[in-house]
């Protein structure tokens, strides 16, 4: 059985309802995952490198097939002042990830991407799960992050001219799940308000999905009037900002920590929904 549980900061409450539920009759074969923020002010936990790591590998990933793309004359370069007739084709990600051995190093990077995705989606769930009065937004935002993720697997392993359709299936999951994630992240950041940091961390959140719904606008307007060039440069304009905005998960990871447990399974153990909604009560008090 795998748990997923919640802790406050020690420094926020005298009394950690979490922790006793934690430390109280684990003696059963179950697995858990303990989340919480045990540290002093000084010290950041190590998980505000996942966001991080995130961002870094999967730029560095899809810039190493820009360059492998131009290298091997499959497409023009970004800066290149317009698009000319011939065997190159505009910059577009997807063109560029289309063919060896390029589409390899691609379908690893969006794979890759889209399971640091995914935890990133199921940690943000867990940390903001008791702080929360109407869980609807929460969920949704985990449903939709959960989509993208799908949809970045469908655009690695599925490359633009061998299944054309099930690829564009995969460009409107991810582009369209990721900036409904986005806006509903930064309703949450601004709402919830963790360590007072909720305006600091909100705004930026705000601009950069408003920047990422323009870009999406723009992208899908070039591309139907023929508009190649610009539309690529939007469309990785798009992309970054989309990995700026993962990034600044790492402000709110920087103040949990998350924990394994592995014991074995006793019976007057209390289940998951049990223990979650008593510490759910205690802390929703606490915001």
């Amino acid at each position: 059985m795998t748990t997923l549980l919640v802790d406050p900061s020690p420094s926020e409450v005298d009394w950690d309802p979490l922790r006793e539920i934690v430390t109280a009759g684990f003696t059963g074969d179950h697995l858990e995952l303990v989340s919480g923020t045990g540290m002093d002010g000084k010290k950041c936990s190590v998980w505000m490198f996942l966001p991080l790591v995130f961002t870094l590998f999967t730029s560095a990933g899809l810039w190493i097939v820009y360059f492998i793309a131009v290298e091997d004359d499959k497409i023009f370069p970004l800066n290149s002042a317009e698009r000319k007739p011939g065997v190159k084709h505009a910059p577009y990600i997807s063109i560029a990830g289309d063919e060896p051995p390029a589409s390899c190093v691609f379908s690893q990077v969006m794979n890759m991407a889209a399971f640091l995705a995914l935890v990133v989606a199921v940690l943000r769930f867990i940390q903001l799960k008791p702080k929360v009065l109407n869980p609807w937004l929460n969920i949704s935002g985990l449903v939709a992050l959960c989509l993208a993720s799908f949809g970045m697997t469908l655009l690695g392993n599925f490359q633009l001219t061998n299944d054309e359709e099930i690829h564009n299936v995969g460009t409107s999951l991810t582009f369209g799940f990721g900036t409904l994630t986005c806006w509903i992240q930064a309703a949450l950041t601004l709402k919830v308000n963790i360590k007072n940091e909720g305006r600091k961390v909100g705004i930026p959140r705000v601009i950069l999905s408003a920047s990422i719904t323009l870009c999406v606008v723009l992208y899908f307007i070039l591309m139907a009037q023929g508009i190649h060039m610009y539309a690529a440069r939007v469309q990785w304009g798009l992309v970054m900002c989309f990995l700026s905005y993962f990034g600044t998960f790492a402000v709110e990871f920087r103040h949990y920590r998350y924990e394994i447990v592995c014991s074995e399974y006793q019976e007057n153990f209390l289940s998951f929904s049990e223990s979650l909604s008593e510490a759910s009560e205690y802390q929703t008090d606490q915001v």
